[in-house]
């Protein structure tokens, strides 16, 4: 068993470097939308691309048939990182007004994208997630993919976002805490052993 330790620990840090974009399930850059006819909603607002540090939006409006039946809804958001890190889903307050729900989010630095789904519960308490098992994706102004920035505020070997005020700053701030955190621990182990 304490042999096998070192062998996670060494995994769970070398898969906390996959490009963001294999993390993302999509193609980078393209953003993935609800098809209208699939869906018991219709997006009525939706701020793309998303920005570090400004405020992310999102409306969509129930369809009168789901109104109408007592249909209700509810908006969970992930945002993602460039070093390939996910923040936990997070259901969000949303403003409601005759079938309309919005809600919005202020992205951190350094993100890639923000994955969002809508989980709908109809009349009689069964839920149905959109889309089932993945997400809705709004990709950045500057994101990481297959060893380089894209976007439109991508430069050379960072990004440049006016709303964030900083630059890149090397590898240290990507790396993310909890990777950080998992090579301390491997350390602390390692030299106790």
């Amino acid at each position: 068993m304490r042999q096998s330790i070192p062998l996670l620990l060494s995994l769970l840090v070398l898969t906390s470097f996959l490009p963001t974009s294999l993390a993302a399930g999509s193609e980078g850059g393209q953003d993935v939308n609800p098809d209208e006819n699939e869906v018991p909603f219709s997006v009525v607002e939706r701020t793309t691309p998303s920005q570090d540090g400004a405020s992310w939006s999102l409306s969509v409006q129930l369809d009168d048939a789901a109104q109408n039946n007592g249909t209700t809804i509810a908006i969970t958001t992930q945002i993602c990182l460039n070093n390939g890190v996910c923040n936990p889903p997070e259901v969000m307050e949303a403003d409601v007004e005759d079938g309309t729900y919005s809600t919005s989010v202020s992205p951190p630095s350094d993100h890639s994208y923000v994955n969002w789904r809508v989980k709908a519960t109809y009349e009689d308490d069964s839920t149905e997630n959109f889309p089932n098992g993945d997400w809705y994706k709004t990709w950045s102004t500057c994101y990481y993919e297959d060893g380089t920035y894209r976007g439109i505020h991508a430069d050379g070997d960072g990004c440049n976002v006016p709303a964030s005020g900083e630059e890149s700053e090397g590898l240290l701030p990507s790396i993310g805490i909890g990777v950080l955190m998992t090579v301390l621990v491997y350390a602390a182990y390692v030299r106790r052993n």
